[in-house]
Protein backbone atom coordinates (compact mmCIF):
# COMPACT_ATOMS: atom_id res chain seq x y z
CA UNK A 1 0.00 0.00 0.00
CA UNK A 2 1.55 3.10 -1.05
CA UNK A 3 1.44 6.42 1.30
CA UNK A 4 1.13 8.94 -0.95
CA UNK A 5 2.08 13.13 0.23
CA UNK A 6 -1.18 14.72 1.38
CA UNK A 7 -1.12 16.97 -1.24
CA UNK A 8 -1.30 14.59 -3.78
CA UNK A 9 -4.17 12.27 -2.56
CA UNK A 10 -6.39 15.45 -1.65
CA UNK A 11 -5.77 16.64 -5.48
CA UNK A 12 -6.66 13.07 -6.53
CA UNK A 13 -9.73 13.07 -4.43
CA UNK A 14 -10.89 16.64 -5.67
CA UNK A 15 -10.45 18.59 -2.51
CA UNK A 16 -10.45 22.29 -3.07
CA UNK A 17 -8.11 24.99 -1.93
CA UNK A 18 -10.78 26.33 -0.40
CA UNK A 19 -12.02 23.64 1.60
CA UNK A 20 -8.27 22.75 2.45
CA UNK A 21 -7.41 26.41 3.66
CA UNK A 22 -10.95 26.23 5.58
CA UNK A 23 -10.10 22.69 7.42
CA UNK A 24 -6.52 24.36 8.37
CA UNK A 25 -8.08 27.24 9.92
CA UNK A 26 -10.10 25.68 12.13
CA UNK A 27 -7.76 23.07 12.96
CA UNK A 28 -5.40 25.90 14.53
CA UNK A 29 -8.86 27.70 16.34
CA UNK A 30 -9.34 24.33 18.05
CA UNK A 31 -6.07 23.46 18.63
CA UNK A 32 -5.53 27.48 20.05
CA UNK A 33 -3.05 28.40 17.19
CA UNK A 34 -3.30 32.15 16.20
CA UNK A 35 -4.47 33.06 12.69
CA UNK A 36 -1.12 33.32 11.13
CA UNK A 37 -0.16 29.73 11.81
CA UNK A 38 -2.79 28.63 9.46
CA UNK A 39 0.07 28.98 6.39
CA UNK A 40 2.59 26.81 8.63
CA UNK A 41 -0.12 24.52 9.15
CA UNK A 42 -1.20 24.10 6.01
CA UNK A 43 2.32 23.61 4.29
CA UNK A 44 3.24 21.10 6.87
CA UNK A 45 -0.02 19.11 6.35
CA UNK A 46 -0.14 19.12 2.52
CA UNK A 47 3.93 18.28 2.31
CA UNK A 48 3.47 15.22 4.99
CA UNK A 49 3.06 12.01 3.89
CA UNK A 50 -0.10 10.05 5.09
CA UNK A 51 0.64 8.59 8.18
CA UNK A 52 -0.84 4.68 8.60
CA UNK A 53 -3.13 4.61 11.74
CA UNK A 54 -4.23 1.63 13.31
CA UNK A 55 -7.35 1.82 15.78
CA UNK A 56 -7.85 -1.46 17.71
CA UNK A 57 -11.16 -1.97 20.23
CA UNK A 58 -11.15 -3.76 22.94
CA UNK A 59 -13.89 -3.55 25.51
CA UNK A 60 -15.81 -0.63 24.66
CA UNK A 61 -19.56 0.20 23.44
CA UNK A 62 -18.34 1.43 19.84
CA UNK A 63 -19.32 4.65 21.13
CA UNK A 64 -16.11 6.65 20.47
CA UNK A 65 -16.59 5.38 16.76
CA UNK A 66 -19.97 6.53 16.51
CA UNK A 67 -18.69 9.41 18.00
CA UNK A 68 -15.94 10.09 15.14
CA UNK A 69 -18.75 8.97 12.33
CA UNK A 70 -21.55 11.57 13.63
CA UNK A 71 -20.07 14.42 11.12
CA UNK A 72 -21.72 17.24 9.27
CA UNK A 73 -20.21 18.33 5.53
CA UNK A 74 -17.78 19.50 5.36
CA UNK A 75 -16.33 18.34 8.46
CA UNK A 76 -13.02 18.37 9.99
CA UNK A 77 -13.26 14.41 10.61
CA UNK A 78 -14.07 13.51 7.07
CA UNK A 79 -11.07 15.32 5.86
CA UNK A 80 -8.12 14.76 8.82
CA UNK A 81 -9.55 10.71 7.62
CA UNK A 82 -8.65 11.46 4.05
CA UNK A 83 -4.87 12.61 5.90
CA UNK A 84 -4.19 9.37 7.23
CA UNK A 85 -4.31 6.07 6.25
CA UNK A 86 -6.95 4.21 8.04
CA UNK A 87 -5.43 1.25 7.71
CA UNK A 88 -6.92 -1.09 10.58
CA UNK A 89 -10.46 -0.39 12.13
CA UNK A 90 -12.35 -3.88 12.47
CA UNK A 91 -15.99 -1.79 12.44
CA UNK A 92 -15.26 0.70 9.43
CA UNK A 93 -13.57 -1.37 7.33
CA UNK A 94 -14.83 -3.36 4.36
CA UNK A 95 -12.56 -5.91 5.17
CA UNK A 96 -13.63 -9.00 7.60
CA UNK A 97 -11.85 -12.20 9.07
CA UNK A 98 -8.57 -13.21 7.53
CA UNK A 99 -8.57 -10.29 5.08
CA UNK A 100 -8.71 -7.98 7.84
CA UNK A 101 -6.07 -9.02 10.62
CA UNK A 102 -3.90 -9.69 6.95
CA UNK A 103 -4.03 -5.74 6.52
CA UNK A 104 -3.15 -5.28 9.83
CA UNK A 105 -0.32 -7.21 10.03
CA UNK A 106 0.89 -5.91 6.51
CA UNK A 107 0.62 -2.15 8.12
CA UNK A 108 2.30 -3.17 11.15
CA UNK A 109 5.31 -4.70 9.24
CA UNK A 110 5.18 -2.02 6.17
CA UNK A 111 5.20 1.15 8.48
CA UNK A 112 7.38 -0.18 11.82
CA UNK A 113 8.05 2.89 13.92
CA UNK A 114 5.93 5.49 12.07
CA UNK A 115 2.44 4.00 12.52
CA UNK A 116 -0.40 5.89 14.95
CA UNK A 117 -1.76 3.41 16.88
CA UNK A 118 -4.77 4.55 18.20
CA UNK A 119 -7.08 1.90 20.75
CA UNK A 120 -10.63 2.66 22.52
CA UNK A 121 -11.88 -0.20 25.03
CA UNK A 122 -10.27 -1.12 28.40
CA UNK A 123 -8.14 -4.81 28.48
CA UNK A 124 -9.23 -7.03 30.49
CA UNK A 125 -5.72 -9.01 32.36
CA UNK A 126 -8.31 -11.48 34.55
CA UNK A 127 -8.08 -15.08 33.77
CA UNK A 128 -5.64 -14.01 30.83
CA UNK A 129 -7.40 -11.78 29.22
CA UNK A 130 -9.90 -14.18 28.00
CA UNK A 131 -12.89 -12.03 28.30
CA UNK A 132 -12.23 -9.74 25.29
CA UNK A 133 -10.89 -11.62 22.34
CA UNK A 134 -10.03 -10.71 18.17
CA UNK A 135 -9.40 -13.10 15.58
CA UNK A 136 -8.64 -15.92 18.31
CA UNK A 137 -6.32 -13.66 20.39
CA UNK A 138 -6.38 -11.46 23.65
CA UNK A 139 -6.63 -7.70 23.71
CA UNK A 140 -3.62 -7.33 26.01
CA UNK A 141 -1.54 -9.62 22.89
CA UNK A 142 -3.27 -7.44 20.27
CA UNK A 143 -1.88 -4.44 22.02
CA UNK A 144 1.24 -5.43 23.58
CA UNK A 145 2.22 -6.90 19.66
CA UNK A 146 1.01 -3.53 17.86
CA UNK A 147 2.50 -1.05 20.51
CA UNK A 148 5.94 -2.36 19.85
CA UNK A 149 6.03 -0.93 16.41
CA UNK A 150 4.16 2.43 17.01
CA UNK A 151 5.53 5.89 17.15
CA UNK A 152 2.84 6.85 19.51
CA UNK A 153 -0.44 5.57 20.72
CA UNK A 154 -3.43 7.22 21.67
CA UNK A 155 -5.50 6.37 24.10
CA UNK A 156 -9.69 7.02 22.98
CA UNK A 157 -12.26 7.44 25.23
CA UNK A 158 -12.23 6.98 28.56
CA UNK A 159 -12.29 3.48 28.76
CA UNK A 160 -9.16 3.54 26.99
CA UNK A 161 -7.99 6.11 29.30
CA UNK A 162 -9.17 5.03 32.70
CA UNK A 163 -10.77 1.74 32.07
CA UNK A 164 -14.17 3.08 32.06
CA UNK A 165 -17.66 1.49 32.44
CA UNK A 166 -15.54 -1.99 31.92
CA UNK A 167 -13.69 -1.34 34.78
CA UNK A 168 -16.03 0.24 37.35
CA UNK A 169 -16.71 -1.70 40.61
CA UNK A 170 -16.21 -4.77 40.71
CA UNK A 171 -14.64 -5.09 37.70
CA UNK A 172 -15.10 -8.67 36.71
CA UNK A 173 -12.91 -9.17 33.83
CA UNK A 174 -9.87 -7.03 35.35
CA UNK A 175 -10.01 -4.23 33.03
CA UNK A 176 -7.05 -1.58 33.14
CA UNK A 177 -6.35 1.67 30.44
CA UNK A 178 -3.84 1.12 27.57
CA UNK A 179 -1.22 3.28 29.95
CA UNK A 180 -1.17 0.06 32.20
CA UNK A 181 0.15 -1.67 29.42
CA UNK A 182 2.47 0.88 26.69
CA UNK A 183 5.14 1.35 28.93
CA UNK A 184 7.55 2.24 26.67
CA UNK A 185 5.80 4.78 24.20
CA UNK A 186 3.86 7.97 24.37
CA UNK A 187 0.69 7.36 25.60
CA UNK A 188 -1.70 10.21 24.55
CA UNK A 189 -5.61 10.00 26.36
CA UNK A 190 -8.39 11.63 25.24
CA UNK A 191 -11.06 10.85 27.83
CA UNK A 192 -14.74 11.07 26.94
CA UNK A 193 -17.65 9.02 27.47
CA UNK A 194 -17.55 9.22 24.34
CA UNK A 195 -15.16 11.82 23.52
CA UNK A 196 -16.30 14.89 21.32
CA UNK A 197 -15.06 14.30 17.54
CA UNK A 198 -12.80 17.70 16.96
CA UNK A 199 -10.51 16.89 19.82
CA UNK A 200 -9.59 13.02 18.57
CA UNK A 201 -9.04 15.07 15.46
CA UNK A 202 -7.34 17.67 16.82
CA UNK A 203 -5.11 15.50 18.54
CA UNK A 204 -4.27 13.84 15.22
CA UNK A 205 -3.71 16.74 13.46
CA UNK A 206 -0.97 18.17 15.75
CA UNK A 207 0.61 14.66 15.33
CA UNK A 208 0.70 15.74 11.37
CA UNK A 209 1.89 19.46 12.04
CA UNK A 210 4.46 18.45 14.55
CA UNK A 211 5.38 15.05 14.48
CA UNK A 212 4.85 14.95 18.07
CA UNK A 213 2.20 14.57 20.52
CA UNK A 214 0.89 17.68 22.57
CA UNK A 215 1.41 19.16 25.32
CA UNK A 216 -0.67 16.74 28.39
CA UNK A 217 -1.83 17.64 31.71
CA UNK A 218 -0.71 15.30 34.72
CA UNK A 219 -3.41 13.00 33.55
CA UNK A 220 -1.99 12.61 30.06
CA UNK A 221 -4.48 14.45 28.26
CA UNK A 222 -3.86 17.24 25.82
CA UNK A 223 -3.79 20.76 27.60
CA UNK A 224 -5.50 22.36 24.49
CA UNK A 225 -8.36 20.89 25.30
CA UNK A 226 -8.29 19.46 28.85
CA UNK A 227 -6.72 22.35 30.91
CA UNK A 228 -10.23 23.88 31.84
CA UNK A 229 -13.12 22.50 33.54
CA UNK A 230 -16.94 22.46 31.87
CA UNK A 231 -17.90 25.16 35.01
CA UNK A 232 -14.77 27.50 33.96
CA UNK A 233 -16.18 27.99 30.45
CA UNK A 234 -20.22 27.38 31.10
CA UNK A 235 -22.50 29.55 30.03
CA UNK A 236 -24.83 28.96 32.85
CA UNK A 237 -21.43 29.81 34.92
CA UNK A 238 -22.83 33.81 35.90
CA UNK A 239 -25.96 32.21 37.43
CA UNK A 240 -24.28 30.06 39.46
CA UNK A 241 -21.91 33.26 40.96
CA UNK A 242 -25.31 34.85 41.42
CA UNK A 243 -26.69 31.76 43.72
CA UNK A 244 -29.58 30.95 41.13
CA UNK A 245 -30.24 26.94 40.87
CA UNK A 246 -32.87 25.27 38.92
CA UNK A 247 -33.80 22.78 41.84
CA UNK A 248 -35.73 20.68 39.51
CA UNK A 249 -35.61 20.04 35.81
CA UNK A 250 -38.49 21.74 35.57
CA UNK A 251 -38.87 24.31 37.85
CA UNK A 252 -39.03 27.97 36.59
CA UNK A 253 -35.26 27.98 37.14
CA UNK A 254 -35.00 25.37 34.85
CA UNK A 255 -37.01 27.02 32.13
CA UNK A 256 -35.16 30.00 32.74
CA UNK A 257 -30.98 28.58 31.97
CA UNK A 258 -30.44 28.45 35.62
CA UNK A 259 -27.16 26.49 37.09
CA UNK A 260 -27.10 22.98 37.01
CA UNK A 261 -25.28 22.18 40.40
CA UNK A 262 -27.96 21.43 42.72
CA UNK A 263 -29.16 18.58 40.61
CA UNK A 264 -26.21 17.40 40.45
CA UNK A 265 -23.84 18.80 37.64
CA UNK A 266 -20.11 17.78 37.59
CA UNK A 267 -19.01 20.92 35.75
CA UNK A 268 -16.56 22.06 38.45
CA UNK A 269 -14.38 19.00 38.63
CA UNK A 270 -14.30 18.12 35.10
CA UNK A 271 -11.51 18.94 32.69
CA UNK A 272 -13.15 19.11 29.34
CA UNK A 273 -13.64 21.28 26.13
CA UNK A 274 -17.73 20.67 26.06
CA UNK A 275 -18.54 23.66 26.90
CA UNK A 276 -16.39 25.78 24.19
CA UNK A 277 -16.08 22.84 21.27
CA UNK A 278 -19.77 21.18 21.79
CA UNK A 279 -21.16 18.62 19.99
CA UNK A 280 -22.69 17.96 16.23
CA UNK A 281 -21.19 20.80 14.84
CA UNK A 282 -20.69 23.08 17.72
CA UNK A 283 -24.34 23.21 18.14
CA UNK A 284 -25.00 22.29 21.74
CA UNK A 285 -23.28 20.23 24.64
CA UNK A 286 -25.02 18.11 27.52
CA UNK A 287 -25.73 21.23 30.01
CA UNK A 288 -26.93 23.27 26.93
CA UNK A 289 -29.57 20.48 26.34
CA UNK A 290 -30.89 20.98 30.41
CA UNK A 291 -29.01 18.28 31.64
CA UNK A 292 -25.73 18.14 33.96
CA UNK A 293 -22.41 17.06 33.12
CA UNK A 294 -21.55 13.58 34.26
CA UNK A 295 -18.03 14.13 34.61
CA UNK A 296 -17.43 11.57 32.09
CA UNK A 297 -13.68 12.65 31.03
CA UNK A 298 -12.73 12.26 34.63
CA UNK A 299 -11.26 8.69 36.68
CA UNK A 300 -13.66 7.14 37.61
CA UNK A 301 -16.28 8.85 36.98
CA UNK A 302 -18.44 5.82 36.53
CA UNK A 303 -18.16 5.22 40.72
CA UNK A 304 -17.95 8.74 41.75
CA UNK A 305 -21.83 8.33 43.52
CA UNK A 306 -24.81 9.32 41.92
CA UNK A 307 -25.19 11.23 38.61
CA UNK A 308 -27.87 13.55 40.12
CA UNK A 309 -26.53 14.49 43.67
CA UNK A 310 -24.32 18.18 44.62
CA UNK A 311 -21.14 17.60 44.49
CA UNK A 312 -20.99 19.85 47.63
CA UNK A 313 -22.92 23.01 48.72
CA UNK A 314 -22.59 25.88 46.30
CA UNK A 315 -19.83 28.61 47.49
CA UNK A 316 -21.74 31.65 48.74
CA UNK A 317 -20.27 35.17 47.47
CA UNK A 318 -21.10 38.40 49.12
CA UNK A 319 -22.94 40.65 47.07
CA UNK A 320 -20.38 43.03 46.05
CA UNK A 321 -18.38 39.41 44.75
CA UNK A 322 -21.14 38.41 43.34
CA UNK A 323 -21.86 41.48 41.11
CA UNK A 324 -18.10 41.52 40.09
CA UNK A 325 -18.04 38.24 39.38
CA UNK A 326 -20.97 37.72 37.24
CA UNK A 327 -20.69 40.82 34.96
CA UNK A 328 -17.03 38.98 34.48
CA UNK A 329 -19.04 36.08 33.64
CA UNK A 330 -21.22 38.07 31.51
CA UNK A 331 -18.63 39.47 29.71
CA UNK A 332 -16.53 36.61 29.37
CA UNK A 333 -19.31 34.73 27.61
CA UNK A 334 -19.88 37.92 25.26
CA UNK A 335 -16.05 37.77 24.26
CA UNK A 336 -16.27 33.75 23.71
CA UNK A 337 -19.65 34.55 21.39
CA UNK A 338 -17.83 36.96 19.80
CA UNK A 339 -14.40 34.65 19.27
CA UNK A 340 -16.57 31.90 18.13
CA UNK A 341 -18.49 33.79 15.58
CA UNK A 342 -14.52 35.62 14.45
CA UNK A 343 -13.17 31.85 14.31
CA UNK A 344 -16.19 30.56 11.77
CA UNK A 345 -15.62 33.74 9.70
CA UNK A 346 -11.98 32.93 9.83
CA UNK A 347 -12.48 29.33 8.60
CA UNK A 348 -14.57 30.73 5.86
CA UNK A 349 -12.64 33.42 4.66
CA UNK A 350 -8.92 32.50 5.58
CA UNK A 351 -6.62 34.06 3.27
CA UNK A 352 -8.44 34.44 0.35
CA UNK A 353 -6.69 35.57 -2.92
CA UNK A 354 -7.74 38.13 -5.52
CA UNK A 355 -8.51 35.42 -7.84
CA UNK A 356 -11.63 33.28 -5.82
CA UNK A 357 -11.72 30.97 -8.27
CA UNK A 358 -8.84 29.59 -8.38
CA UNK A 359 -9.74 28.07 -4.42
CA UNK A 360 -12.09 25.57 -6.22
CA UNK A 361 -9.27 23.86 -8.14
CA UNK A 362 -8.28 21.27 -6.82
CA UNK A 363 -4.95 21.56 -4.60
Amino acid sequence: MTRSALDEHLRRNGVSRRRFLQFCAATAATLGLPLDAVPALAAAISAARRPSVIWLSFQECTGCTESLTRSHNPTLESLILEHVSLDYHHTLMAASGTAAEGARAAAEAESAGDYLLLADGSVPLKDGGIYSTIAGRTNLEMLQEAAKGAAAVIAIGSCAAYGGVPGAVPNPTGAVPIARIVKDKPVVNVPGCPPIPTVITGVLAHYLMFGAVPELDGLGRPLAYYSDTIHDRCYRRPFYDQGKFADSFDDEGARSGWCLFKLGCKGPTTHNACATTRWNDGASFPIQSGHGCLGCSEPGFWDAGSFYAPLSAPIHLDPAVTLSVAAAGAAAGAAMAIANRRRKAAARQVHQPAAVADLEKPL
